[in-house]
């Protein structure tokens, strides 16, 4: 939830219509399986890999 908000806020969007285009992108499952690398990282990595994975569906790194 924590990475969601940010991200939203990142993008000055809502939560709800992040979360709606990540599902449609079928890319959810990806972020949270990277949860640890994320959280562990500077948070502005995971906001580059997610744009990476929105637009390509591939990660960034």
């Amino acid at each position: 939830m924590y990475l969601l908000e940010c991200y939203a806020a990142y993008k000055n969007a809502k939560t709800g219509d992040i979360l709606k285009e990540w599902e449609e992108c079928g890319i959810v499952q990806k972020i949270y399986d990277n949860y640890w690398i994320y959280h562990t990282e500077r948070i502005e990595n995971a906001f580059e890999d997610i744009d990476s994975l929105v637009l390509s569906g591939k990660y960034a790194w």
